[in-house]
C-alpha cells in the first residue's frame, strides 16, 4: 500500500496569519514545526495502518517548508516547486492507493482560515461546473481521473465541511475552528498530532484504487479582483473571458485543467502590481 500525502500550510495546526505561512518570517519559522507535526503524524497513522510506502509532496508555496530531519525515516518527501500536477504530484503513476490532503483550507471567496485558492489574493473565485472550488476540490478531480481515493483531510473545521462534498468517505480532522479569515481557536500540536494520526490508521481501510473517472470535461471559471487580471488570463490559450473579471476555460481532463489553472495563476500573479492589485 502507496500512500500520497498532499501537504498544504494554511491549515495546519497554530496557523492563522500571513506571516504564518510566508517563507522566511520569523512566524513561519515556527509554525513549520507543527506543519511538521501534522503531517509525520498522519504518516504515522497510515505505517500503523499498514501502508508500506508514505510519499509527502510539499505543496505551500515554494515547496520547501517541512522539516525533513523530523520525520519519520520511513517517510521520503517531494520537495521543490514546477512540477507537472504541482499539489498532487506523483499522483500519476499508478502506484499510488489512496491520497491525503494535509494542512488543507477552504477556497477563495469562502469563510476559513487563509481561505484562497492557489494565490493569497487576486482571486475571488473558482467555479468548476458550476460549483465553487477549493484546492481540494479541484485535487480530488485530478485524483479520481487517476483512481485513486481521497482517505484524508486535516484543516480548519469548515474545511472539513468543504471535505464532506467532494471525499465524504474521507476521515478528516480539525486542528482549529475558524472564528476569521486570520482568527482561529486551535488545538495544541499533541492533541492535533493524536487525532490526526488516529485517523490516518482508520482511513487505511478505505485505500485501495478504484476505476478512473474518465469521459467527463470540465469547465472552470476563475473570478478576479481587478480587470487587467482578467485580461493577463486570456493570454493562456483556450482561456476566455466569461464575465465582468471572469475567465473560464474547458478541458477533456482534469490532468489539462489543472496544467491550465497552474499557468493561469502563474500569468495573473506576474500581472499584480505591488500597491494596487
Amino acid at each position: 500500500m502507496k500512500i500520497l500525502i498532499s501537504a498544504d500550510m494554511e491549515g495546519a495546526t497554530g496557523v492563522t496569519w500571513p506571516a504564518d505561512v510566508l517563507p522566511g518570517t520569523p512566524q513561519w519559522e515556527r509554525c513549520r514545526s507543527m506543519f511538521t507535526s501534522d503531517v509525520n503524524a498522519a504518516a504515522l497513522g497510515f505505517l500503523d495502518g499498514g501502508a508500506d510506502e508514505v510519499l509527502v509532496n510539499e505543496a505551500h508555496w515554494s515547496m520547501r517548508n517541512l522539516l525533513l530531519e523530523h520525520m519519520d525515516e520511513r517517510v521520503q518527501m517531494l520537495t521543490g516547486k514546477h512540477k507537472s500536477l504541482s499539489m498532487v504530484e506523483g499522483i500519476q503513476h499508478g502506484d499510488v492507493d489512496a491520497v491525503a490532503f494535509v494542512g488543507y483550507h477552504t477556497g477563495a471567496g469562502t469563510e476559513g482560515v487563509l481561505a484562497h485558492t492557489y494565490l493569497a489574493n487576486s482571486i475571488t473565485g473558482v467555479w468548476l461546473n458550476g460549483v465553487r472550488a477549493s484546492e481540494g476540490l479541484l485535487n480530488a478531480h485530478v485524483a479520481a481521473e487517476y483512481g485513486v481515493p481521497v482517505v484524508l483531510v486535516t484543516g480548519d473545521d469548515l474545511t472539513c465541511v468543504d471535505a464532506q462534498g467532494y471525499a465524504p468517505d474521507a476521515r478528516k480532522v480539525a486542528v482549529k475552528d475558524y472564528v476569521s479569515r486570520y482568527a482561529a481557536v486551535c488545538r495544541t500540536p499533541a492533541r492535533t498530532a493524536a487525532d490526526i494520526r488516529a485517523a490516518a490508521k482508520a482511513a487505511c481501510a478505505f485505500a485501495g484504487r478504484r476505476d478512473p473517472v474518465a469521459g467527463k470535461t470540465f469547465t472552470i471559471e476563475l473570478e478576479f479582483d481587478a480587470e487587467h487580471l482578467a485580461a493577463a488570463a486570456t493570454v493562456v490559450p483556450g482561456v476566455a473571458a466569461s464575465g465582468e473579471r471572469r475567465v473560464a476555460y474547458t478541458s477533456a481532463t482534469m490532468y489539462e485543467g489543472i496544467r491550465t489553472f497552474k499557468a493561469v495563476t502563474t500569468i495573473v500573479s506576474a500581472a499584480v502590481e505591488e500597491q494596487y492589485g
